[in-house]
């Protein structure tokens, strides 16, 4: 994919200073053929001429992954010791012959244990995430989101270009809640404002939006002036108050496991007699409570994507799941979109974030769409009632 949207000469990766490699000790050669053995059930070759084969260029790179996985992986690529023409393609074939399995470290087990028995979510820590990734600037994210900023997943039913498709995803999300002029609703983790904004106009709602961020409350104060829309930076367990409807979208994935049934019990406690629910969340297919070292440290610090069996565990007896949608494919097309948009800015955001930035964002844009591609990640929409529909629930698509 990367090799349609960039010269090669121009490649994030290949933008690196090039390092001869290390004078070959036997340990060192040792650690290339033991890599290579593994990159090989992958299909993917070392120094190997098509695109997604990778490039070496510090030899290091097999030590630091060898001793930290998907964290040295990561942060190697960052620093410009290998690169991909085609990351994405890369990575894709290592997710698909699940290779991030087969190097596991301590530094993977301990932060898999964290994620299973401490609650990282809580207190303090919940607003972790808002203040090291939502606040990093909305000149970032207004450059990769396109006209509207909406950080999830678009609806690419019908669509045909980026912003089509998040509109669309915003029209599904009101016809499902069954929106219509005079109902007051709640956004949990309304980021900057433009899923509320969108209601308000089209379907004639009241609203208030919650956020941990400062720069996303800011500004979705901004957007949505002039219309009956609230926005508050407040942590979701505060909410004792009444909502026709309640939905939230690409916050659940920052909930935690330990806190499933309490946000459940939040959006309970809130929606009417009658209302409807929709949760809009990433889902994966992998055992519950394993993030990503490299995801946590550098991009959504106390993050934690849930399967189905914990969504499923946290609804029983609050709940009738309505619907389970499942567009996750969509994903990969919409951070294509996102990439193209990063790169083509660069020039302008280059004069704020440095090269080291630049590739992070690019690995980290690349892995999410292999997560995607190889199905590891889905992306779900779940409508709830609380005791049900009467006569039934009839689907929009």
């Amino acid at each position: 994919m990367s090799g349609l949207l960039h010269p090669r000469n121009s490649h994030p990766a290949s933008s690196a200073p090039a390092r001869s490699p290390q004078a070959g000790s036997r340990r060192a050669q040792r650690l290339r053929e033991a890599a290579g053995r593994l990159l090989a059930a992958a299909d993917v070759r070392i120094d190997g001429t098509r695109d997604c084969d990778l490039q070496v260029h510090d030899e290091r790179v097999f030590e630091r992954v060898f001793a930290h996985g998907s964290l040295g992986f990561g942060e190697s690529y960052m620093d410009g010791d290998w690169s991909a023409r085609d990351l994405p393609g890369l990575l894709t074939r290592l997710l698909r012959a699940r290779l991030d399995e087969r190097v596991r470290t301590f530094g993977t087990l301990l932060l898999w244990a964290q994620a299973r028995f401490l609650n990282l979510q809580r207190g303090r820590r919940a607003y972790v995430v808002g203040q090291r990734h939502y606040d990093l600037g909305n000149d970032l994210f207004a450059a990769m989101l396109g006209r509207r900023l909406v950080y999830s997943c678009g609806y690419w039913a019908e669509a045909s270009d980026l912003d089509a498709a998040q509109e669309a995803k915003l029209d599904l999300v009101c016809r499902k809640l069954r929106l219509r002029p005079g109902l007051r609703v709640l956004d949990i983790g309304c980021g900057w404002g433009e899923a509320l904004k969108f209601a308000a106009e089209r379907y004639g709602v009241r609203g208030v939006g919650i956020t941990i961020s400062r720069e996303q409350a800011d500004h979705a104060s901004a957007l949505c002036a002039g219309l009956p829309v609230e926005i508050r930076l407040q942590d979701y367990r505060e909410l004792r108050e009444p909502f026709d409807a309640v939905f939230s979208i690409g916050m659940f994935e920052h909930v935690g496991a330990r806190n499933y049934r309490t946000y459940f019990d939040v959006v309970r406690r809130c929606l009417a007699p009658g209302g409807l629910s929709l949760l809009h969340t990433i889902g994966s297919n992998q055992p519950p409570n394993r993030p990503d070292p490299w995801i946590a440290r550098y991009i959504f610090p106390n993050s934690q994507v849930p399967s189905m069996r914990q969504a499923a565990a946290a609804l029983e007896s609050r709940f009738v799941v309505e619907d389970w949608h499942n567009f996750g494919a969509d994903y990969d097309r919409t951070l294509q979109a996102w990439m193209a948009n990063f790169e083509a800015a660069w020039p302008r955001l280059s004069q704020r974030y440095d090269e080291r930035f630049r590739r992070m964002w690019w690995f980290y844009l690349s892995a999410s769409a292999a997560a995607f591609r190889t199905r590891r990640n889905q992306l779900w929409q779940l409508t709830l009632s609380a005791e049900g529909v009467p006569g039934g629930y009839r689907v929009p698509r």
